[in-house]
C-alpha cells in the first residue's frame, strides 16, 4: 500500500553538494568562447591567440585565488581527472619505485578508487580511520609515517557528512618531518587535498596551507559541469595520464576547453569573494532547519561534526532517521518537490551503503536509513520552511506504509 502524496511541479533543491547550476555571472562570462571566440587555443591565427588569451587570463584568476604561480595550474575536466592525475600521475613519475601512499578511509571515490590502484601496482597503502564525527587525527597521521612515505592525500571537506579536516594543521606538521627529512638526505612527503566541497566556504590559499597538490571542480562552486583544476606545486612529480599534443604544460593533452576554463575561473573567483557571507548565511538556514527537523522528528540522528563546532561546512546536514530508508525518503520528498540525496552522487548508482558513515561507526542497520540535505546560493528561509514542514509527514506516511506491511 502506497501512502498519498501531493504531487507537485515546483522544485525545492537541496542538493547543492552534488551539483550546483551555473550562476548567471559565469554564464555571461563563458558565452563567448561557445561560439565566437572558438579558436583553438593552439593556433597561430588571430582566433587561436584570442581564445589562448582567454586561458591563460582564467589561469591567471585561478591562480590568484590559490596564492599560487600560473604556471602551477593544470585544467582538466573536473574533479575526479583532477584527483586521479594527482596520485596516479605521482605514482606513475616514481618510475616503478615502490612507495607508502596515506589517505582517510572517508575520501570521496575519486580519491580511494585511485588508492585501490596503486595497490595493484604493489605500493602499500594506509587508510587512516577517524573519529566518530569524521575527523582525522594528526597523530594518527603521524603514526602511520614511514621512510618511504611519499603521498598523503587528505579532502579538506568530506561531500556527505561535511567534516572539515585540519589541513592547515596537517600541512604544517608535513612541512615539518620534511625540514627534518631534507637534513638526512631523505625524499619528502607531499600532500593533495580534494578541495571540491571546499572551494565556496575556505581559504584556499596553498601557500598558507603547505599544501602540494590541490583538487577543484567548477560544478560545485556554480562553474560548468566537467570543469576542474589540478594546482600542482613547481617541483611536484608528475607524470600525464592522458597522452597526445602535450598541452597544459605536458601533463593533459587534449585541445583546452576555454569556456569550460572561463566559467570555472570567474565561478572560483565569486565563490571566494563571498564566501564568508554565504557561510554565515547559509548555517543560520541550516541550524533553523536542523532545530526544526529535531522537534518533529525526535528520533533524528546527526552525522558527522556537531553544528556549532566550526568543524563541519555550513550548508550540510547528513541525518539517519531510524527506521525508514533514506532512499524511500529521497523519493517521497522528490514528489513534494524536495530534492536531497541519500550520499555520493557519484556513488548513488551503485546502490551501495555509505562508506563514510560505515567509517564513522554508523550501526549497518541504520546506515541505508540516511539523508543528505545541502543548502546554496538559491535557499531561501520559505525553502527551508516547506521542508521542515513537508518532512515529518513524509516520515509519518512512510512508518504507516511500515507498520501495515508488517
Amino acid at each position: 500500500m502506497q501512502p498519498r502524496v501531493r504531487q507537485t511541479t515546483k522544485i525545492f533543491y537541496f542538493d547543492y553538494a552534488a551539483a550546483t547550476p551555473v550562476s548567471a555571472q559565469v554564464e555571461r562570462a563563458m558565452r563567448p568562447y561557445l561560439s565566437r571566440v572558438y579558436g583553438n587555443p593552439s593556433s597561430l591565427h588571430r582566433q587561436g591567440q584570442k581564445a589562448r588569451r582567454a586561458l591563460e587570463d582564467s589561469r591567471k584568476q585561478v591562480a590568484e585565488a590559490l596564492a599560487a604561480r600560473q604556471e602551477e595550474i593544470i585544467f582538466t575536466a573536473g574533479g575526479t581527472e583532477s584527483c586521479n592525475l594527482a596520485i596516479l600521475g605521482f605514482a606513475k613519475a616514481l618510475a616503478g619505485q615502490k612507495a607508502h601512499f596515506i589517505t582517510s578511509a572517508i575520501e570521496h571515490p575519486a580519491v580511494l578508487k585511485p588508492f585501490a590502484e596503486l595497490q595493484k601496482w604493489g605500493h602499500a597503502v594506509t587508510y587512516l580511520k577517524t573519529s566518530a564525527e569524521g575527523l582525522v587525527s594528526v597523530r594518527e597521521l603521524a603514526k602511520a609515517i614511514r621512510p618511504e612515505t611519499a603521498l598523503v592525500s587528505i579532502m579538506f571537506a568530506n561531500n556527505e557528512i561535511g567534516a572539515l579536516q585540519p589541513i592547515a594543521e596537517i600541512g604544517k606538521f608535513l612541512s615539518k618531518i620534511n625540514f627534518e627529512r631534507s637534513k638526512r638526505k631523505r625524499g619528502r612527503i607531499y600532500f593533495h587535498t580534494d578541495a571540491c566541497q571546499a572551494a565556496g566556504f575556505c581559504d584556499l590559499s596553498v601557500s598558507r596551507l603547505n599544501i602540494d597538490l590541490l583538487t577543484l571542480n567548477g560544478g560545485k562552486i556554480y562553474g560548468p559541469k566537467q570543469s576542474g583544476v589540478l594546482y600542482a606545486k613547481n617541483g611536484t612529480p608528475l607524470f600525464p595520464l592522458l597522452l597526445g599534443g602535450g598541452q597544459e604544460r605536458g601533463l593533459r593533452s587534449g585541445t583546452e576547453n576555454v569556456a569550460a576554463a572561463v566559467g570555472l575561473a570567474k565561478a572560483l573567483v565569486l565563490a571566494q569573494a563571498s564566501r564568508k557571507t554565504a557561510s554565515v548565511r547559509l548555517a543560520a538556514l541550516r541550524d533553523f532547519l536542523a532545530k526544526s527537523l529535531a522537534r518533529s522528528v525526535p528520533e533524528i540522528i546527526l552525522n558527522g561534526p556537531q553544528l556549532d563546532s566550526g568543524l563541519r561546512l555550513p550548508n550540510n546536514l547528513n541525518i539517519t532517521v531510524p527506521g525508514v530508508e533514506g532512499e524511500a525518503l529521497l523519493l517521497y520528498l522528490d514528489a513534494y518537490g524536495v530534492c536531497v540525496s541519500t550520499g555520493s552522487a557519484c556513488s548513488s548508482n551503485e546502490n551501495q551503503p555509505s562508506h563514510v558513515l560505515k567509517a564513522i561507526g554508523v550501526p549497518g542497520r541504520l546506515v541505508k536509513s540516511n539523508l543528505r540535505i545541502t543548502l546554496g546560493a538559491g535557499t531561501s528561509k520559505a525553502e527551508v520552511s516547506y521542508l521542515a514542514k513537508v518532512f515529518p509527514q513524509v516520515v509519518l506516511s512512510l512508518k504507516t506504509v511500515i507498520n501495515q506491511v508488517k
